[in-house]
């Protein structure tokens, strides 16, 4: 048996370019025991190599499938560090002290990412944009203007929008809206696989098709078993396999569904700014551009994973997601290129999970349950890193994956 349950993730056709040439080679495998091993070749798994081989570790990232041809090939990519739960119901659940440093550990972990990627020149779209959050059936625009107020208190940078001010600044249609800075879109199959590209320049080694069938932890190492009958010594383990969880998902997290279609490129800006928009509603619509002119339109999620059921719907939700997309941009004629259906994780917090799996000492969980699944890959790494040096945050604990036992 597999380590972890292999899972239908996605159905239809995204709009990313899978270009052959573009794959990471496979490598041989390593001689001698490592200082980590990855479990997972998806973005998570991605930033977590680059990371660590940047600091001198020995590291093997090993996937059973292509890199980055799960979950991450679905992704949206609109990296946000404002998570899907609003900051005043963070303030409810976990006090004003409490939401304000689990937002300003997102927030500073996406701002580390840009310069990163920045720095390294990866050639994946990376594009700072405006994040346009719309009131909506979760937050009314009063509700916005006291969720607008409450992270301004917080520090972080967001600005409140009247309705005639939305439509003048963006062109949209809202009863108001926050602006913040800090956030980015990019093409999640390039971003990926440049930095598994960058990781293999700094040291890594590669494994594909591999499928690890077991962990076993004893004696200060981890052994992976290999389904070859070979096996792979590490110091440490992360498990970065997205939403195929190893044995049962830890409570308050859970698998659904959710949908997007692109319409073709090379049309014109349909607003202003190329803002990343999205309501909040739950479930909500979001929508944004890309570098080759497609508007990406995505939401309507189900608190279901089934693929047949998830992929029937594809229609139908397409049309509802149309319907909605005009509601904000009437003047936009949206022509469906492509359409798609994933598996999607949530959380009743709407954060990672990211930490030691439960009575493990060198097993690690790197999950992004959540809408920002790339700003939350980028928070793992630097959990990772300080939990391997020994000098773990004191927010690092808020993400643990048992949190809600």
């Amino acid at each position: 048996m597999a380590l972890t349950p292999r899972l239908d993730l996605r159905g239809g056709r995204d709009c990313w370019q899978d270009d052959p040439k573009s794959l990471p080679q496979a490598d041989g495998r390593p001689e001698t025991r490592v200082d980590l091993a990855i479990v997972g070749a998806g973005i998570s798994g991605a930033m977590i190599a680059e990371r660590f081989t940047e600091i001198g570790a020995s590291v093997v990232v090993i996937d059973r499938r292509l890199p980055v041809t799960g979950s991450t090939a679905a992704s949206t990519a609109l990296v946000l560090w404002a998570p899907d739960v609003p900051f005043v119901e963070h303030v409810e659940r976990y006090g004003q002290d409490g939401a304000r440093a689990r937002w300003h550990a997102v927030f500073d972990a996406v701002e580390r990412l840009g310069r990163r990627v920045d720095r390294l020149r990866l050639d994946c779209g990376w594009t700072a944009r405006p994040d346009l959050y719309l009131a909506g059936k979760r937050l009314d625009a009063r509700a916005l203007e006291h969720e607008g107020e409450a992270r301004w208190a917080a520090g972080l940078p967001t600005r409140r929008l009247g309705a005639g001010e939305v439509e003048d600044e963006f062109g949209v249609r809202a009863e108001g809206a926050l602006v913040s800075e800090g956030a980015y879109q990019a093409d999640p199959v390039a971003l990926a696989r440049s930095l598994l590209r960058q990781a293999q320049r700094q040291g890594a080694t590669l494994l594909y098709p591999v499928d690890v069938v077991a962990l076993v932890e004893v004696d200060h190492q981890v052994t992976l078993e290999l389904d070859d009958g070979s096996k792979i010594r590490a110091s440490r383990v992360v498990i970065a396999t997205g939403y195929e969880v190893e044995g049962e998902i830890p409570p308050g997290f859970l698998l659904g569904s959710s949908y997007a279609f692109a319409t073709p490129p090379g049309e014109l800006a349909a607003w202003r700014q190329g803002a990343i928009i999205w309501e909040a509603s739950d479930p909500y619509l979001y929508l944004r551009s890309t570098a080759d002119g497609r508007i990406i339109v995505g939401g309507e999620d189900e608190d279901f994973a089934d693929p047949k059921r998830r992929d029937a719907l594809i229609p139908a939700k397409v049309r509802r997601l149309v319907d909605k997309a005009r509601s904000r941009l009437p003047a936009v004629d949206f022509h469906i290129d492509c359409a798609w259906a994933a598996t999607f994780g949530s959380s009743e917090d709407g954060l990672p999970a990211v930490g030691l799996r439960r009575g493990k000492t060198r097993i690690f969980s790197a999950h992004a349950f959540g809408g920002n699944g790339i700003a939350f890959a980028a928070l793992a790494a630097d959990i990772l890193v300080r939990a391997v040096d020994g000098a773990p945050a004191a927010t690092d604990g808020f993400f643990d994956p048992d949190r809600f036992r």
